[in-house]
Order: C-alpha cells, then sequence, then structure tokens
C-alpha cells in the first residue's frame, strides 16, 4: 500500500475620495493574481480552505482505509475495459461492523500522481465504485464513500467511454440504494467526478475540505478571463463546508482543530532525533489522531441514526433530502 499521504485580511476599506480609491486600489493584496478592489472585495478564507484541502501531506483514501478500519481488502476492475487506480475500493470493517469503501486516490509522488491519474477517475472507476456498491447492496453492507479529487477526468479517452453515462448512472443508482450510505468529503470534491460517488443518506465534510461545480482557477478564468482571481471566485463560489453546511447540502462538519496531515515519518526524517522534531512529529500524530477519531465517531452515530430508520424510512429520507436541495430564485 502507498505511504500515506493565514488568513489575510480583505481589501482595505475605501471611505474617501477618489485619491484614496486609487490608493486603495495600489495598496490591495494581489492573491494568486488577482487583486481585490474597491468594488470586487472578497474574502480570502475561502481559498485558504481550498489550498489546505489540496494540501500534498493531507490524508488520502488509503490512509483512512488503513487508519479507520479494519481488515481492508481491495477489490480491482469494472469488469467491463480496466482497473482505475484512481478510485479504490473494498470491504472492510468499521468498529467491528462490515461495510463498503469507496474513494479517491491522488497519490504522493510523481509516479504514484501518474498512475493514479492525480485522482481524476476515468469511466471504468466510477463502474468499479457501481459494481462494488452493488456488491455491498446485495450483502446488506452499509457503504461509506471518501470524496477527494479535483474531478472527472475530461481526456478524449473518457469521453470516448462514456464518461458522462457512468456519473449520471452512479448519480441514479446511488439514490435507489437499499443499504445506508455516508459520503464523506475529506479534500476537494470536484463536480461531477466527486457527485458521481457523492450521494448518500449523510453527507459530511472535514472543517478544512471543499465542494463545488467548478475549481476556483476555473471559475476565474471563465468569469474573468483571469485563472489568478481564482481567491475571488472562491470566495464568490460558496465552496466551503460551512457555506454548504448553511444551504442544507451537507449534513455535518468534522472539526479539524488542528492541521490534519498524514503521520509524522513520513514529513520527518526518522533519523532526526532533535527535541523540536520530536515534539513536530509527536503534535502531527496527535492531530492525526485526533481528527481520525472525531470521523470515525461521527462515522459511527451516523450509521447508528440511518440503520434505526429502516430500510423504507432510508428510501423515503433519502428522496425528501435531495429534493429539497436547491432553492428557486423568481
Amino acid at each position: 500500500m502507498e505511504t500515506m499521504e493565514t488568513k489575510a485580511g480583505t481589501g482595505p476599506e475605501n471611505k474617501g475620495g477618489s485619491h484614496d480609491a486609487d490608493d486603495a486600489e495600489k495598496k490591495a493584496p494581489t492573491i494568486a493574481g488577482g487583486v481585490a478592489d474597491q468594488n470586487n472585495r472578497y474574502d480570502q478564507q475561502a481559498f485558504e480552505r481550498v489550498l489546505t484541502a489540496r494540501h500534498p501531506a493531507r490524508p488520502y483514501a488509503l490512509d483512512l482505509f488503513a487508519g479507520l478500519f479494519e481488515e481492508f481488502i481491495e477489490i480491482h476492475g469494472d469488469r467491463r475495459y480496466a482497473d482505475d487506480q484512481a478510485l479504490v475500493g473494498g470491504f472492510a470493517r468499521l468498529d467491528g461492523r462490515q461495510v463498503a469503501v469507496i474513494g479517491q486516490q491522488k497519490g504522493r509522488d510523481t509516479n504514484q500522481r501518474r498512475v493514479r491519474n492525480f485522482g481524476m477517475p476515468k469511466p471504468e472507476g466510477y463502474r468499479k465504485a457501481l459494481r462494488l456498491m452493488k456488491t455491498a447492496e446485495k450483502f446488506g453492507r452499509p457503504i461509506i464513500t471518501f470524496i477527494d479529487t479535483p474531478g472527472a477526468y475530461p481526456g478524449i479517452d473518457a469521453e470516448e467511454r462514456g464518461q458522462a453515462e457512468a456519473i449520471a448512472l452512479n448519480l441514479r443508482e446511488m439514490a435507489a440504494l437499499k443499504v445506508p450510505t455516508i459520503v464523506v468529503v475529506v479534500g476537494e470534491g470536484g463536480s461531477g467526478g466527486a457527485l458521481a460517488i457523492g450521494v448518500g443518506d449523510r453527507v459530511l465534510m472535514l472543517e478544512n475540505s471543499v465542494y463545488s461545480v467548478i475549481s476556483p482557477e476555473g471559475c476565474a478564468a471563465i468569469l474573468w478571463k483571469d485563472a489568478g482571481q481564482a481567491a475571488r471566485a472562491a470566495d464568490c463560489l460558496r465552496m466551503t463546508a460551512n457555506d454548504l453546511l448553511r444551504f442544507g447540502l451537507i449534513d455535518e462538519i468534522v472539526s479539524e482543530p488542528k492541521p490534519w496531515t498524514v503521520n509524522a515519518s513520513d514529513k520527518i526524517k526518522k533519523n532526526d532525533e532533535s527535541a523540536s522534531s520530536q515534539s513536530e512529529r509527536q503534535n502531527i500524530d496527535d492531530a492525526y489522531e485526533l481528527i481520525g477519531a472525531n470521523l470515525k465517531t461521527a462515522l459511527l452515530r451516523n450509521l447508528d441514526e440511518i440503520f434505526a430508520l429502516g430500510e423504507q424510512g432510508r428510501r423515503a429520507a433519502r428522496f425528501r433530502k435531495i429534493r429539497k436541495m436547491g432553492e428557486w430564485l423568481g
């Protein structure tokens, strides 16, 4: 298995005349090439969440499978074309309960990222996930999915093999599953690539994860012809966990009181025995265990609540949950 992998102020307020406005624009901070001017102020906190969600030391699916579950057994292939290694899954135990687990895997170094396709699944990945979900449904096992992808792979080969159809089919089938389904956004939740394993009875988000129809860079390139204004776009997209909870699109936020990164042995040289390194190693390990425990507790609690509804109650509640998403603006 692979190794486990400032708040800045807004633009200056302008309450003076034209000269003050000119000065404010000149002094406005530039973030990734974008300027927070008087008419287009934005909160940089949203983009900081994006950068945290993309941090290369943040835990990926295989890290979570190893840390939260026992007896994980991976399955491979969609039985139609190939085994997409950008999406991993299998069966495991959560505190003794038999469950199916699915997640996107980005990879740590250059070779891993190439093999994992930077966590961007192709159609065969989503069909593998659906095969696993149907098997879990057959044997009555709950399903837990972990979302961390910039999006579905947009290459020609993926389109030729039916990328849109694979995503749409997963959306339909997940909405009708008879077993409890929990979705956890642990890093990036990018567009249809995330939604294809993102329909469930409960949707949880880590505090520093993001979930959006498009990346901030893509949004900025479309709206302002300048990908450098990604921070401004991130604020406008309302893609953070707090925003989505307020909109009713997710059900719970799992707190991250400290930065959530993989075990210290992967970040600090083992032969560095200085006091500062030992202290840093302990802090990283403590944070990893604390946030992992928070997530595990949330998963167990939500599983109990969903099981209590019964099959018909679960499906009815899931239908109501999906139907009330969104808001008509007249």
